[in-house]
């Protein structure tokens, strides 16, 4: 029996590179764990997990199609479990970014029930920002 306790990773097309290393690397402090730059490939630490940035003009990226767009995107959006915070700091440092919060709310992830809320990266996936339990 399989039994999954993590997210591994999430592959996600873009057309700007840099502000998407921007906001994952800055804002959310995800570190680069390696680059495969004839495929088109930056992978990012995301604690226990991988965020893959795949350049849509690369070789990998031509794989996907067209380019990412916000009607049709190919990603609902995926969560990020994070270190307990203060929810207003939380807001007030993204805010500091010019990126929008949601509401927090109460939802079920894979730890149970815990508040969490959404933000948007540069290409309009959308990321929930959860803290660990």
């Amino acid at each position: 029996m399989i039994v999954v306790q993590s997210i591994d990773h999430v592959v996600l097309r873009t057309t700007d590179l840099s502000a998407m290393l921007h906001f994952y690397q800055r804002v959310l402090g995800c570190p680069i764990e390696r680059t495969l730059p004839d495929l088109g490939l930056t992978q990012l630490r995301a604690g226990e997990s991988i965020i893959d940035l795949v350049v849509v003009d690369s070789e990998l990226g031509q794989l996907g199609g067209k380019a990412p767009q916000q009607d049709g995107r190919n990603l609902d959006h995926f969560c990020l479990q994070i270190a307990a915070f203060d929810e207003q700091e939380l807001v007030d440092y993204l805010n500091q970014y010019d990126i929008e919060v949601t509401e927090f709310a109460e939802r079920y992830g894979a730890q149970g029930f815990g508040r969490s809320a959404y933000i948007e990266d540069p290409e309009g996936n959308v990321v929930e920002l959860k803290p660990r339990m």
